[in-house]
């Protein structure tokens, strides 16, 4: 290791010990005969004291540190003039005179201040994501959300869930968005699809008797973006056998229990609420409901939201169509679908976060001939439905077991965790609004061997710069 402690660990009690420390220059105060630099890591900030009478030429290195230089420092870690202690950081105890100085990298100008309020425009931020990530607070959103992802996998570990992948190349089955379609180079002709949900494979897994199932699914639709919505996505996708609805919204309000207490150290009360969908229409003129009340400091406000339409009717199309999807299971009252499909209710549930949608799931429809008769009902014919899901329709005529699940937004639910405003402030690189990423300018064009690889031919007339 190229250094001793990190930027964000020393303390009153490591005075008089020699260090090597490495980072980035935050920031470089010249004050005549003493230079201070405000040295910085993934884990705090350190102040270093440059003086000549320590080592001149060492001092007069550190004249030419500009913003954002890799620099390696040794020194011995002093206690900070009383008066001058910085009570907002860790570190603020202690201050490190440097003995030695190494250059480890110098840095262009930079195209924008690296400060916490982060006033330059989005799209300069994310084409320089790297410099941008260095913010704490930037920084601290993945660090939340790797917390948030590791103490999942705790919770569902220990309760018998087994993490499995999904393919990411598969067969185009449209479930209310466009599928992302890749040509395929070895049968011409042919596409793959990205997944928008691993929704069928889940179902397939419980049919295989895994009985638990979960992932932290990379999911795709390909349509028009909002702030809070990205091409590419992460969900928390879970399954579960032999269960009903009751069992299932038990599980994930026991799981958002356990993460704000392993978080944040805050005890959420459950139960949560829960509303009809007609309620919530009627009471708030939303199926989304903030329940959080003003002036009580209240913060996070959960609830849930049930018996929704299994069915919404289409009047540009004059037919009908799924509420959620068409695998939802009907209420059990619901079951034989006679009479008016207006009235008939789902096995379906969003979990609601003060006034976001942050998850949603059913219970799923594990009989064969109810499962064809939804497809009827929505317009699906027999060969329409073989060629999209046939592969989930064979399954179902082996002993399929009941099952259902949910499936929780992790961009949009770690925003309001991290009190963001758009979830492109949670993820890594995000997208712009239409899709675009500023940091490696994609989509992109490609060359005409790839494509006569492939097959393909552009259009001249519908190709355009984004």
């Amino acid at each position: 290791m190229l250094r001793t402690h990190t930027c964000g660990e020393l303390t009153a009690e490591q005075i008089g010990s020699q260090v090597t420390l490495c980072g980035w220059v935050a920031s470089r105060r010249d004050h005549g005969r003493i230079i201070f630099v405000d040295l910085r890591d993934r884990y705090g900030v350190t102040q270093v004291v440059f003086a000549p009478g320590v080592n001149k030429q060492v001092y007069e290195r550190a004249k030419q540190l500009g913003s954002e230089f890799v620099i390696l420092i040794q020194g011995k870690v002093n206690r900070r003039p009383k008066g001058t202690e910085n009570t907002r950081i860790s570190t603020g105890e202690i201050e490190v005179s440097a003995q030695e100085l190494s250059i480890l990298n110098a840095s262009a100008n930079l195209p924008f201040e690296i400060k916490e309020d982060a006033t330059a425009g989005g799209e300069i931020r994310l084409k320089y994501r790297y410099l941008d990530l260095r913010r704490r607070k930037a920084l601290d959103n993945l660090i939340l959300r790797h917390n948030v992802y590791s103490a999942m996998r705790t919770f569902l570990d220990e309760r018998g869930f087994v993490e499995i992948e999904t393919p990411v190349l598969t067969k185009s089955t449209p479930e209310g968005a466009r599928d992302f379609l890749v040509p395929s180079r070895l049968t011409p002709g042919h596409f793959y699809a990205l997944p928008q949900s691993p929704q069928l494979f889940k179902q397939i897994l419980m049919i295989a008797g895994v009985d638990r199932y979960y992932q932290i699914a990379r999911c795709f639709r390909d349509e028009d973006l909002r702030a809070d919505r990205q091409p590419e996505f992460t969900q928390l996708d879970l399954e579960m056998s032999f269960v009903q609805q009751e069992d299932i919204l038990n599980l994930i309000e026991q799981l958002m229990q356990y993460l704000f207490w392993q978080i944040f150290n805050l005890r959420i009360k459950i139960p949560f609420p829960r509303l009809k969908f007609e309620e919530a229409m009627q009471r708030y003129q939303s199926d989304k409901p903030d329940l959080r009340i003003a002036g009580q400091g209240e913060k996070f406000a959960f609830v849930w939201v049930t018996d929704f339409p299994l069915f919404k009717y289409n009047e540009d199309e004059k037919r009908w169509t799924s509420e959620h999807h068409p695998f939802t299971a009907p209420e059990n009252e619901d079951i034989k679908l006679n009479g008016s499909y207006k009235h008939v209710k789902a096995l379906a549930y969003d979990l609601v976060l003060n006034g976001s949608e942050v998850g949603s799931g059913s219970i799923r429809i594990h009989q064969l001939k109810l499962q064809e008769k939804i497809f009827k009902i929505i317009g699906i014919s027999e060969d329409e439905a073989e060629s999209r899901f046939g592969f989930l329709l064979q399954a179902l005529k082996y002993g399929a077991p009941p099952h259902g699940g949910f499936a929780l937004g992790i961009d949009r639910f770690i925003s309001i965790l991290a009190n963001e405003d758009t979830i492109r402030e949670v993820i890594a690189f995000p997208k712009t609004q239409s899709g675009w990423c500023p940091f490696t300018d994609a989509p992109s064009t490609v060359n005409k061997a790839q494509l006569d690889e492939l097959g393909l031919e552009i259009k001249k007339e519908e190709a355009k710069d984004v």
